[in-house]
């Protein structure tokens, strides 16, 4: 691609195509997470927790791609909720780990099933080895723009 070619039409740019499903799948799993009465954020924060006890705020908060004082919010909610513990002090430095509690696996079992249907509705027209393809080229491409300048975008 030279400095001066544009992007062209957007329904042929890989970005824009990209950023509509990542929009739809977005609208899936509120829905389907909606009746769980939780979000997209409690989600992810929940399934972190669930397959990485301990976790730190800021360690979700990257993990969840949002920033930590949202996990800040998201992450007193789902105490509230008895959904995580906390301890009340830090055992060392500042960070607090966080943990399922046994309200909190039911629930991310259940949110992790719906998550899971609505991922099935959008892979559905592809076989197998194309999921795989489209999962290792996307991870391809996060990698790419990651590494270009040494750093994570967006975190």
């Amino acid at each position: 691609m030279s400095q001066h070619e544009t992007v062209g039409p957007l329904a042929e740019a890989v970005g824009y195509v990209l950023k509509q499903a990542a929009s739809a799948l977005r609208a899936g799993m509120d829905a389907a997470l909606r009746p769980l009465e939780l979000t997209v954020p409690q989600y992810a924060c929940l399934e972190l927790l669930g397959q990485h006890p301990g976790l730190s705020n800021a360690e979700l908060a990257r993990g969840a791609f949002v920033t930590r004082q949202s996990m800040n919010g998201v992450l007193r909610g789902l105490q509230d909720r008895g959904l995580v513990s906390r301890p009340a002090t830090a055992a060392y430095g500042r960070a607090l780990p966080t943990e399922l509690t046994p309200a909190g696996r039911q629930r991310l079992h259940e949110a992790s099933v719906a998550v899971r249907a609505v991922e099935r509705r959008m892979l559905a027209a592809l076989s197998p080895s194309a999921q795989r393809r489209l999962r290792d080229d996307l991870a391809a491409c996060a990698t790419a723009l990651t590494e270009t300048d040494g750093t994570a975008a967006d975190r």
